[in-house]
């Protein structure tokens, strides 16, 4: 089982590698699934969702291809009137690059961003988590996706 800090910085690194990095799309395991996946020495990572505006997905880091850790996520835009999907993502993207940079995926974060404010609650740590995050839009929460994970131990 690697200790907490490296486990850590792995997912920092893969995550800002991958969706927020605009990394490659794989081909997906599953049918309609969108994969996108990074992978150093022994470390790999893959995140697999479905669906776009309103979204489900898994992400899950092996080492040595024995699977060590995973996150669940669902994800949606509740005030459609507020805000659609790209601005959403524009929002996400600008506040998980923002938060990686600091070498960390968890703890509280807000980020301004002319489409919204963006806010992020968790509570634990990489080895046993769950969270929400939300945009925030005139006061009101448009935009919300609560997460939670954390080590796998057989």
């Amino acid at each position: 089982m690697p200790d907490s800090a490296t486990l850590n910085e792995f997912i920092v690194e893969a995550k800002a590698a991958t969706y927020v990095g605009g990394g490659v799309p794989r081909l997906p395991c599953r049918p309609g699934a969108h994969d996108i996946g990074y992978e150093r020495g022994a470390w790999r990572y893959l995140d697999s969702y479905f669906g776009g505006t309103d979204f489900a997905g898994q992400e899950v880091v092996w080492l040595a291809d024995e699977p060590v850790w995973a996150m669940n996520y669902f994800g949606c835009v509740i005030a459609s009137d507020l805000i659609d999907g790209r601005a959403a993502g524009a929002v996400i993207m600008a506040a998980l690059s923002a938060m990686y940079r600091q070498g960390r995926f968890l703890g509280g974060m807000e980020f301004d961003h002319p489409f919204g404010r963006y806010i992020d609650r968790s509570d634990g740590d990489c080895k046993r988590f769950s969270g929400h995050e939300c945009i925030m839009v005139d006061g009101r929460e448009a935009y919300m996706l609560d997460y939670r994970g954390g080590l796998i131990i057989p």
